[in-house]
């Protein structure tokens, strides 16, 4: 299965969006709410409908840049945010991204990529936070039995694809998640090294 933007072009088309919990996370609304410089830059990769972006502007942080290989969502985030220009709305692959950036938020984007991309994943988050950056998010704790996307895994594999890229400030299970995903969850708060 060749996840590109064809494919996810067509789960936005047959409405196969079940990532998609309605409204921005409540861990990453809760680790927000503590930040007070509204100025800094943040990158949202692989947003789906960008609800920690709309929840982000709504408390007054200016610099939000959110990205998607899908041409779906995109024109959907265009239509949502086009009277915003504190969001920037993109259009591309990560890996081709280029931007400097204070935070990078991880939600269930790092599950909807190939296993086989995440120490690219680490590499890349890196080269495009700015020094003392952080990736903050949420990440699956939990194997799946069905093949994914999602892909699950577990936070002991998840160590080593990070540690040579960031220094660990949190990395642990979240009693933030929503219902049906908790216990099944950690929170991340990585710091660029």
């Amino acid at each position: 299965m060749q996840l590109d933007k064809e494919f996810w072009n067509q789960r936005w088309q047959n409405g196969q969006t079940g990532w998609d919990i309605g409204y921005a996370s409540p861990a990453i609304v809760n680790y927000f709410n503590k930040i007070q410089d509204k100025d800094i830059s943040i990158l949202i990769p692989g947003c789906g409908n960008a609800y920690e972006a709309e929840a982000l502007r709504e408390k007054g942080f200016a610099d939000i840049t959110i990205l998607d290989i899908s041409d779906e969502a995109i024109a959907r985030l265009h239509k949502k945010f086009q009277d915003h220009d504190e969001i920037k709305v993109v259009c591309e692959n990560f890996f081709m991204h280029k931007g400097e950036y204070n935070f990078i938020i991880e939600q269930t984007f790092f599950c909807a990529l190939d296993p086989n991309l995440r120490k690219d994943y680490a590499k890349k988050m890196n080269e495009l936070l700015k020094p003392n950056g952080k990736l903050v998010g949420l990440m699956f704790d939990k194997k799946f039995e069905k093949a994914g996307p999602p892909f699950g895994g577990l936070r002991e594999e998840y160590i080593p694809i990070f540690y040579p890229y960031f220094d660990f400030i949190h990395f642990e299970k979240t009693s933030d998640s929503i219902p049906q995903r908790m216990g099944n969850e950690i929170f991340i708060e990585l710091q660029k090294k």
